[in-house]
């Protein structure tokens, strides 16, 4: 009996056609723990002037969703990426007030890290959102 051979790593339906998503989806991974460590971490000695510090969580986040818009093909698994993010961003708010001396939860850093998802998971309506996908394939401009 003959066996067929095995089909080439496909990856979910839920990733863009990405050449390298699994390179990719780790470096959103990796990015996902930088923001996870660097939450619960002692803070660095700065000031923070009017809330300054609202803007990085609202940036963190930002930037995490966005990258999920590059990553994920459609709105199921990009809701799914951002209710994620917002769980994590209020999960981290509590770790850092139950696990940490330096730190302290603040509803206000999850409500910017919220805001942070909602306004990363909109560029998925801009011509921005294939961005990666015309990278990892090496073109510069033009659709499939």
């Amino acid at each position: 009996m003959s066996r067929r051979p095995r089909p080439a790593y496909r990856p979910g339906r839920s990733f863009k056609p990405l050449r390298h998503p699994r390179f990719w989806a780790a470096l959103w991974c990796l990015a996902i723990a930088a923001v996870v460590v660097s939450s619960l971490m002692p803070p660095p000695p700065m000031p923070d002037f009017d809330g300054s510090d609202k803007w990085s969580h609202f940036l963190a986040y930002f930037a995490l969703a966005a990258s999920a818009v590059q990553l994920f093909r459609g709105w199921p698994a990009l809701l799914g990426a951002g209710l994620g993010l917002v769980l994590l961003g209020i999960g981290i708010e509590y770790a850092q007030g139950a696990l940490t001396v330096d730190r302290m939860a603040e509803t206000k850093d999850a409500l910017a890290n919220t805001l942070g998802v909602i306004a990363g998971l909109g560029t998925r309506l801009t011509p921005l959102h294939d961005l990666l996908l015309r990278i990892d394939r090496g073109r510069s401009s033009g659709s499939d």
